[in-house]
């Protein structure tokens, strides 16, 4: 234990961070297996529906430094990839020459 005033001060600020951090990663990867759930069960709409939340919670997870800006690029990008890959095939209009 600390027996100074600052140490004991910063085990108290180190402890409330860690706690909020912890958070922080508990919510991005119980949306991640979430939305990861949906997509195994073929829910396509639902699955669209989580990606924005999906989208801010890597967001935030970098913003605190918890994960690297390349990792929150590759979650979501894989993440988006599936649930396109789900879609019901739509067709698109002819682009115009």
């Amino acid at each position: 234990m600390p027996k100074l005033a600052s140490a004991k001060k910063a085990l108290r600020v180190s402890k409330r961070k860690t706690a909020h951090n912890r958070k922080i990663e508990t919510r991005l990867s119980h949306i991640t297996r979430k939305t990861l759930k949906l997509i195994k069960m073929g829910e396509h709409k639902l699955a669209a529906q989580q990606l924005p939340a999906v989208y801010k919670a890597t967001d935030k997870a970098v913003k605190r430094g918890l994960i690297h800006k390349n990792k929150s690029a590759r979650i979501k990008s894989t993440l988006t990839r599936k649930v396109t890959d789900l879609a019901p095939d739509v067709k698109t209009a002819p682009k115009n020459p």
